[in-house]
């Protein structure tokens, strides 16, 4: 949050510095012509308009496990639904896998897990961080029992062990249904959830973010149903894969074009050689997941792609927003440009 000590200053020069010509000049026109420093946007004492996120990098893997998890987790179910066991094994056993990871680089930066646990004390649905505590305490337990249900077929017939093989998998089912259900919100709560801070890029880019990550975790998930399946039952993934690209795609184009200023930060530095990199790796995915259906090397090879896609976007978006944060320029010059709509407006008005 920004206090009334670290505003923006356009920072000013001596009259002997080089600066631009304004035209204007000293005594009429015959006088001498002024010069005007370019403006440089720093904040006093050399410390930023606002507090930057504290979030590392492993809120930004978060990112990636939470919409991987959840692309898994439909990807299981269209395979429990359409008769594909392998998409179905593959999908819970990896949205399990990502979910865990996810409660690890949550706790981490939680710094204890007890602190997930007081999140639980209240339920606040104007609080993107307490709705997303609970679809993780609905979806990681119904992701568990659904991918435990996997193990129905290895167990014994007979005994106690036999009546935990006859009822798991009508249970997994119920289970992955419901983690399926859950699946949505746990793709773009996150998305939410950065738009709702005041980091000017994420801030600005609330209708392109949750879009980003729902097409990302489809594209995720579709990578797994590509890698694991063999290519006579990857069709829903393949569908999948071209559905998450097209979100994907389509919410990247926008936050790199719409927000104008404050696109720079996701075309510039490391954040736009992400997002360049998980363009090119998202167009050559779902390019392989449909030419090569009959090959389950391009197949293979198209899955690790989409899954570095994703990757790539969910860390480009993270640095896109923290290096808008860093720099006083995009915190000032839209507010400038807003306070100068408004007074247009006002004059029109009168």
């Amino acid at each position: 949050m920004a206090t009334r000590h670290q505003t923006a200053r356009p920072q000013g020069t001596s009259a002997d510095q080089p600066g631009r010509r304004t035209g204007r000049r000293r005594g009429g026109r015959g006088g001498e012509e002024l010069r005007v420093p370019e403006a440089e946007f720093t904040s006093y004492y050399g410390r930023p308009i606002l507090k930057g996120p504290v979030w590392k990098w492993d809120i930004a893997a978060y990112l990636f496990t939470g919409g991987l998890a959840a692309g898994s987790s439909l990807l299981a179910a269209g395979g429990q639904l359409t008769g594909r066991p392998a998409l179905r094994r593959a999908g819970r056993v990896t949205a399990l896998a990502a979910v865990s990871a996810s409660a690890v680089f949550l706790v981490k930066d939680l710094g204890r897990p007890a602190r997930f646990h007081h999140m639980l004390r209240v339920a606040k649905p104007t609080s993107p961080m307490s709705m997303g505590t609970w679809i993780l305490t609905v979806y990681g337990p119904a992701a568990g029992v659904a991918a435990v249900a996997e193990a129905a077929g290895v167990l014994p017939r007979h005994g106690l062990l036999g009546l935990a093989a006859r009822a798991l998998p009508p249970v997994g089912h119920a289970a992955g249904l419901l983690a399926a259900g859950t699946a949505p919100a746990l793709a773009t709560y996150t998305g939410v959830l950065l738009a709702d801070t005041a980091v000017p890029s994420w801030h600005e880019a609330y209708p392109e973010v949750p879009v980003i990550f729902a097409g990302s975790a489809l594209a995720s998930g579709a990578a797994v149903g590509l890698l694991a399946a063999p290519p006579a039952q990857a069709g829903p993934a393949r569908r999948m894969a071209v559905a998450g690209a097209a979100l994907e795609l389509y919410g990247a184009h926008r936050v790199e074009t719409r927000l104008g200023l404050l696109s720079e930060p996701y075309r510039l530095g490391r954040p736009g050689r992400l997002m360049r990199a998980a363009r090119l790796l998202t167009a050559g995915g779902v390019a392989g997941a449909l030419l090569g259906r009959r090959s389950r090397v391009v197949s293979g090879l198209s899955g690790v792609a989409l899954l570095a896609a994703s990757v790539a976007t969910r860390f480009g978006i993270f640095y896109g927003g923290v290096a808008s944060a860093r720099d006083p320029r995009y915190t000032v010059v839209p507010q400038r440009e807003r306070v100068e709509a408004r007074r247009r407006v006002g004059g029109t008005s009168t």
